[in-house]
């Protein structure tokens, strides 16, 4: 049998709790409920303004869903100039019965689209709930129907409020029309203690009759509130004016397919790429501390079922590696258990590094002996992370740089925080201040020179859809393995912009989030280092633009570059080959196929 599923989609962040427990009395007992938040942004500023505030909303929301059994873990939170779109997309895809909405009476919008449409556009039962407050503590329920269509629904809505308390029908009908028998609902419906028939002016009727009533719940009509007389209209503002009392609104599911649902929501395709990137800025920039709960991330992979693995790449890290393995595997493994293995992959370090690990129980691995016969080894952080595949066995992989001074466990639970709690999700940039160490002083925010330079710059010019990403070159991110095999990887400085690029072509914008880790110390590249990195970039962007418009430049262009060396004893050019090698999707790999 279909598990009867609610949703509740909430408009401002006063009286939460008492929104959830009354959908809870909607709900039989296997209902689940699933939460939605809406923020409207005024038309003339940027989506992007609604980053803070959807913050807000998930840490208030996710909060108060873990205190409710009934309440699903699936928490989200819209940002859009009529957000309301997202709820009627997401309606049929999880074959929702109920549509529970906070309404402020007097509001002829909510979430950016008219009351009188949205109430058309609904597929499902709807019930559009004000004075959350007085309805928690309400006993008698004046219901007031013109007709059938909406008796079951609003019966079981004003016994979920009444509670023990008492409901009187009101049945508004035409003066032209004979007014039924209402005997039949009495009996099937006890707590109707009195039944009216009204043949007057529909306001006048209720508001008469509502003396006494805590709660007025009022059925829709199936016709567009514009088809009705000028004197029907504000039918439901006048008897709030007039009475006071809190409006409870409610429509049962339609008969017949909604038909203004698809034309609406499609008017979005042609909407600007710019507010498409506001708009993935706003739901998808999260924050560490919004799943700095360890058990609670814990009960969510425990519940999908899911493995964890982290890959530490690194090259003569020997200062920084211990206590970064240390920090991690002592809060995360030993801890609490959400990591189910860390794996170090070196690339032939000359110092302490692989001894170090290894006195910590780590496992370690070379790169460049991982499939030494079957694959040909190249240089590079890209050759490690895509090798690494091979080696872990998690369903979501981490990678974490090893030269972070300052490492904290957010840097992993910020991370996979927004993989577990999304199924859409299956790509996660880390961003962060970057207060970079010069000797044994801290300058402030220094780094990202080539992000600023030439990653964003590039991106804006040929990706704008990734012109959202605050770090795209930053080294802590992690993936669904089933997204990451499916990409190739660059074997070196590339390997980062490489890859949001092919996750972007393969999977969409909407399954990349990023994560604001706080602040990352560590070393200062040494300027021609940035030269070496600024160049295999570019050469990643020419390939991927060589792609998409069938162009062939990189063939055409000097891979060589000539590096000025300034130094006491020597004033000279130094010639280096820099160019990544591109790795094919490891799914395609026989011995990845093959493991065990």
């Amino acid at each position: 049998m279909k598990t009867f599923e609610l949703m509740l989609v909430l408009t401002n962040r006063g009286d939460i709790e008492s929104c959830i427990q009354f959908a809870i009395k909607l709900l039989p007992p296997d209902g689940k409920i699933h939460v939605r938040g809406l923020v409207t942004i005024d038309a003339e500023k940027s989506l992007s303004e609604g980053a803070l505030p959807a913050r807000e909303w998930r840490d208030i929301l996710n909060q108060t869903a873990q205190r409710y059994a009934n309440v699903e873990d699936d928490v989200q939170v819209y940002v859009d100039y009529q957000p309301f779109h997202s709820i009627l997309e997401e309606i049929p895809q999880k074959e929702i019965d109920y549509l529970l909405v906070q309404w402020d009476t007097l509001d002829k919008q909510i979430g950016g689209l008219y009351v009188e449409d949205l109430i058309q556009m609904i597929p499902c039962s709807l019930v559009l709930v004000s004075g959350i407050q007085t309805i928690s503590s309400a006993q008698n329920v004046l219901l007031s129907l013109r007709g059938g269509p909406n008796l079951s629904i609003g019966a079981q809505v004003s016994q979920a409020i009444a509670g023990n308390g008492s409901i009187t029908l009101y049945h508004a009908v035409d003066r032209s029309r004979s007014a039924p028998d209402l005997e039949v609902v009495m009996r099937s419906v006890p707590q109707i203690t009195r039944t009216i028939t009204g043949v007057t002016d529909i306001v006048e009727g209720i508001v008469r009759e509502a003396v006494g009533y805590d709660v007025i719940v009022m059925g829709a009509g199936f016709k567009r509130v514009n088809t009705l007389p000028i004197g029907q209209r504000d039918v439901i503002q006048n008897v709030f004016e007039r009475t006071k009392k809190p409006i409870v609104l409610v429509r049962a599911a339609q008969k017949e397919p909604f038909e203004f649902h698809a034309p609406q929501v499609s008017n979005k395709i042609d909407e600007p790429l710019s507010v498409r990137v506001d708009r993935w800025f706003a739901q998808n920039t999260f924050h560490s501390s919004e799943f700095s709960d360890l058990n609670a991330l814990l009960a969510f992979k425990k519940k999908q079922g899911l493995t964890i693995s982290l890959a530490l790449p690194a090259l003569n890290e020997a200062e920084t590696i211990g206590n970064v393995i240390t920090t991690l595997k002592t809060a995360l493994m030993d801890g609490v258990p959400l990591l189910d293995e860390i794996v170090l992959i070196d690339s032939e370090s000359t110092d302490h590094t692989i001894a170090i690990a290894q006195s910590l129980g780590i496992p370690t691995y070379v790169h460049q002996q991982i499939l030494p016969d079957e694959l040909q080894s190249y240089r590079g952080k890209g050759e490690a992370l895509w090798k690494s595949l091979y080696v872990t066995k998690g369903d979501i992989v981490v990678w974490v740089d090893t030269d972070i001074t300052n490492i904290h466990p957010r840097f992993i639970y910020g991370l996979i925080g927004p993989l577990l709690k999304s199924e859409s999700v299956q790509y996660v940039k880390g961003f962060y201040a970057r207060p970079i160490k010069v000797g044994d002083k801290l300058q402030a925010y220094g780094g990202g020179r080539v992000t600023e330079l030439v990653a964003r710059p590039l991106l804006n010019l040929f990706y704008p859809e990734l012109s959202g990403i605050i770090q795209p070159l930053s080294g802590e991110y992690a993936g669904r393995r089933k997204a990451l095999e499916q990409i190739p990887f660059f074997s070196g400085y590339g390997v980062e912009t490489g890859m949001l690029i092919d996750i972007l072509n393969q999977f969409g914008l909407g399954s990349i989030a990023q994560s604001d880790l706080e602040t990352r110390i560590h070393h200062n590249q040494p300027l021609v280092n940035l030269s070496k990195m600024s160049f295999a970039i570019l050469q990643v962007f020419i390939a991927r633009l060589e792609s998409r418009y069938g162009v062939e430049l990189l063939n055409k262009a000097n891979r060589s570059m000539k590096l000025v060396i300034q130094e006491p004893d020597q004033f000279a050019l130094e010639i280096a080959e820099i160019g990544d090698h591109e790795r094919p999707p490891m799914i395609t790999i026989d011995a990845y196929q093959k493991r065990s």
